[in-house]
C-alpha cells in the first residue's frame, strides 16, 4: 500500500542548481561596470582597486609600481624628491662643532704643552709634549708635593728669556687647543713642598721637608739635590715651592727668593698637573708622584696644625670656667 506519492525514479531528489547570471546580467547598464557584491557594504560608485581598463578589465601592467604614480605627483607639484647635502656642505659645520669642542677641552678637561728646556730631565726631555688636567682644580684640588705642575710666570722668572713669537695661525691653533699653547710665559716644574711645609737643603746633602730627607731617584744622572744650599724656608699658606729634576739647569724656587712670594710660586698661577707625555710616541709614559713623597711624617707639621688651632680655642674656655668657680668659692 502507497504511503506517499513518488518522483517517478528511484534516484535521490536533485535540488534545481542556482542559475549563473551572464557577463551583460553582471555589468550596470548605465556604466558597463560590474554590480558590487551584495554582500559587501561598499557603495556601487566605490573604488575597489586599480583602475579599470577597458570594458571594465584591469588595466594593463606597464611594468611601473604605485610608486611612479607618486613621483608623477610629485614632479606635477614642482617638489622633487629630497637629497642629503653635499659633503662639501656639511663640512663648514662639522668643522665649527670639532673648533668649539677642542676649545670646550681646552679650557675644562686638557690643554697640551711644549716642553721648551732641559730643566725637567729625564722625566721630560726638550720637545716633549704634555697632556695638563685642567678640570680636579675646578672641584678645588690644590697641588700636591710630588706633581709634575705647569703654572704662569709669577713674575720675573723668565724675565731675561728670550721667547720665539708665533705666528697668527699658531696662535690660533693654541688657543683652541689644537696646538700645544704658544704661550711662552708658562714654567713646568716639581711641586716640592706645599703650604705649611718647611724646605731646606745643606751644601752636598738631600732635600729636607718637614724634617724628613727625599730620596730622589727621578733627579738627572750626576745631579745632585741642591746647588746651591737654601732655607730653612717656611712656605706660607696657599703657595708652593718647586724645583726642576736637572738641578743644574733649572732656574727654580732657589733662584728667586728675593722676589715676592720669596721664591714660591701661589696656587692661582698653576694651570694644572701633567699627568702624561703624550708625544712622540716613543716617549709616552704617565707621570706619577714618587714614592719619597709618601712616607710616613712627611705631612706631620699640616697633622699638628688642627691640634694647635684645637687647643687655642679651647684654652679660653677653660680659662672661663676656672674663673667661675673661683668666683663661686668667694662667695661660700
Amino acid at each position: 500500500m502507497a504511503v506517499g506519492a513518488r518522483s517517478g525514479h528511484d534516484g535521490p531528489e536533485e535540488r534545481p542548481e542556482r542559475p549563473v547570471p551572464s557577463a551583460a546580467a553582471m555589468t550596470d547598464d548605465a556604466t558597463g561596470r560590474p554590480d558590487p557584491d551584495p554582500r559587501s557594504d561598499r557603495r556601487p560608485d566605490e573604488d575597489l582597486g586599480p583602475a579599470s581598463g577597458p570594458a571594465g578589465g584591469p588595466a594593463a601592467d606597464d611594468g611601473g609600481s604605485g610608486d611612479d604614480g607618486e613621483g608623477e605627483d610629485t614632479a606635477r607639484d614642482g617638489r622633487g624628491p629630497q637629497r642629503p647635502r653635499s659633503f662639501w656642505k656639511e663640512l663648514p659645520l662639522l668643522i665649527g662643532i670639532a673648533l668649539v669642542l677642542a676649545l670646550l677641552i681646552k679650557t675644562f678637561l686638557v690643554q697640551a704643552f711644549s716642553i721648551p728646556s732641559d730643566s725637567m730631565m729625564n722625566t721630560l726631555q726638550r720637545g716633549d709634549r704634555v697632556l695638563v688636567d685642567k678640570l680636579t682644580p675646578w672641584f678645588g684640588s690644590e697641588p700636591e708635593r710630588g706633581e709634575v705642575v705647569v703654572f704662569h710666570d709669577p713674575g720675573g722668572w723668565l724675565e731675561d728669556g728670550k721667547t720665539p713669537e708665533p705666528n697668527v695661525v699658531q696662535k690660533v691653533l693654541s688657543f683652541i687647543g689644537l696646538m700645544p699653547s704658544a704661550e711662552e710665559k708658562d714654567l713646568i716644574k716639581r711641586v716640592i713642598a706645599v703650604g705649611g711645609d718647611t724646605v731646606s737643603c745643606k751644601e752636598g746633602g738631600k732635600v729636607v721637608v718637614n724634617g724628613k730627607e727625599l730620596d730622589e731617584t727621578y733627579l738627572y744622572p750626576g745631579s745632585v739635590p741642591c746647588d746651591p744650599a737654601f732655607g730653612p724656608v717656611k712656605v706660607p699658606k696657599d703657595r708652593i715651592w718647586v724645583m726642576g729634576d736637572n738641578r743644574q739647569n733649572s732656574l727654580d724656587s732657589r733662584f728667586h727668593m728675593e722676589l715676592a712670594g720669596g721664591g714660591t710660586v701661589s696656587n692661582d698661577e698653576v694651570v694644572g698637573r701633567a699627568v702624561v707625555i703624550a708625544w712622540p710616541v716613543t716617549r709616552w709614559a704617565t707621570l706619577p708622584v714618587p714614592a719619597t713623597f709618601d712616607q710616613p711624617g712627611l705631612n706631620q707639621a699640616l697633622a699638628v696644625a688642627p691640634g694647635a688651632a684645637g687647643f687655642a680655642a679651647a684654652l679660653p674656655l677653660v680659662l672661663w670656667r676656672r674663673k667661675k668657680r673661683a668666683v663661686r668659692h668667694t662667695a661660700e
